[in-house]
């Protein structure tokens, strides 16, 4: 028998494929792979009485450490291994990549392919660019990992070169903290004491969006805008869907027969339908007129959907032709419009049902609109 936590005793060892094992527990062993040159490595042996089946995990080999600290601190690792499985862990090795994938594919499943599509780009942009990080054993991951990851990402400026904002740092974080998060839940690491604290969020900034444009402006907004564009712009001020949502639609999503208009899978991830009063059933009917049901509903000049590149430029040269505030973008419309059903009465539920969102976002920005309501009902109550 071979004493491998010993300096002096592996010096002697011969080199060989198979590793020289010492035992831990029962069915739970450490080995030393004895290299004819370099300082060897350290496996991890698992053994599964259920199964009668062995796994190994390659643990390093420690080279950076003195001689005397190697054994024990493989021992370390092992037992750090067998307890990972222990609590249902998988044996297999799981990269960050694994995770990243893992959580693409979820989305797929269970959300749509325009959510699976964005947390891939993400990751693909932020987190799997670095090599190292995606070969990473999620096992191994650290808080150091974490910590030096979201720092490279908050030092990250945009493709046009300005600073990352805040909100888009949070965005790009959580869906990274999300595809850990799921890997705990579906057993590929046992714990989330890696990232836990290093990737919460930015606190307060998802503040209320203050800008809101009135009627007049709306409409002030529109007569300055392209004809093309003025139709777009009109949509978002009598329904309030994101941007990109509205831009999606196609003719065969109206019911020109009901005046409903069905939304499909969006960012909230469900479909819906929406009943259209008189005056914007009819200027819906008059876009989708003649038109093929594969046509998009609001379309540039040219005939082709509206997408955020394309409207970019546009919605600047209106905005400042019509002397609106600086900072007025296609999502001040949805703002302003979900505003004025609150401002109305319309109970948060149907408002984020019409707006593709959920509740708690709409009591987080326009929470202060309803609290105001409520003081002004309770007025009716003075005696």
């Amino acid at each position: 028998m071979q004493y491998i936590h010993q300096v002096t005793q592996r010096a002697r060892l011969q080199p060989r494929r198979e590793p020289y094992w010492a035992p831990l527990s029962k069915g739970r062993h450490v080995g030393f792979r004895k290299m004819s040159d370099g300082a060897g490595t350290w496996i991890a042996r698992f053994y599964d009485e259920a199964t009668r089946k062995k796994t190994y995990k390659a643990l390093g080999d420690f080279s950076l450490l003195p001689e005397h600290q190697r054994y024990d601190l493989a021992t370390r690792a092992a037992t750090q291994w067998f307890e990972h499985i222990a609590k249902g862990g998988l044996t297999a090795v799981i990269t960050i990549k694994d995770a990243c994938d893992h959580y693409v594919s979820h989305q797929r499943r269970t959300r749509s392919e325009k959510a699976a599509h964005d947390a891939e780009q993400r990751f693909n942009n932020y987190v799997l660019n670095d090599p190292k990080l995606a070969a990473t054993d999620l096992s191994k991951l650290t808080p150091s990992h974490v910590a030096a990851w979201r720092k490279a990402l908050q030092d990250k400026p945009k493709k046009n070169g300005k600073p990352r904002s805040e909100s888009s740092f949070n965005r790009d974080m959580t869906c990274f903290r999300a595809a850990l998060n799921l890997a705990l839940e579906d057993g590929f690491v046992t714990s989330n004491f890696a990232w836990r604290s290093k990737l919460k969020p930015l606190k307060n900034v998802d503040r209320r969006r203050e800008l809101y444009l009135n009627i007049e402006q709306r409409r002030t907004f529109i007569s300055h805008a392209a004809p093309d564009l003025a139709h777009f712009l009109r949509g978002m001020s009598v329904v309030p869907l994101r941007p990109g949502a509205l831009a999606q639609l196609q003719v065969s999503r109206y019911d020109p027969r009901l005046q409903t208009l069905s939304i499909g899978n969006d960012k909230a991830g469900r479909g819906r339908r929406i009943a259209l009063p008189k005056t914007t059933a009819e200027f819906f009917a008059s876009l989708c007129e003649d038109q093929p049901g594969t046509a998009p509903i609001f379309r540039r000049a040219e005939g082709k959907a509206w997408n955020k590149d394309a409207w970019k430029h546009p919605v600047s040269e209106a905005v400042a032709t019509a002397g609106l505030p600086a900072g007025t973008t296609m999502y001040t419309l949805r703002h302003s419009t979900i505003t004025d059903l609150i401002q109305a009465g319309l109970d948060t539920l149907t408002v984020a049902q019409i707006a593709g969102t959920s509740v708690r976002m709409i009591e987080l920005y326009y929470g202060h609109l309803t609290r105001e309501h409520a003081k002004t009902a309770l007025a009716t109550l003075a005696l």
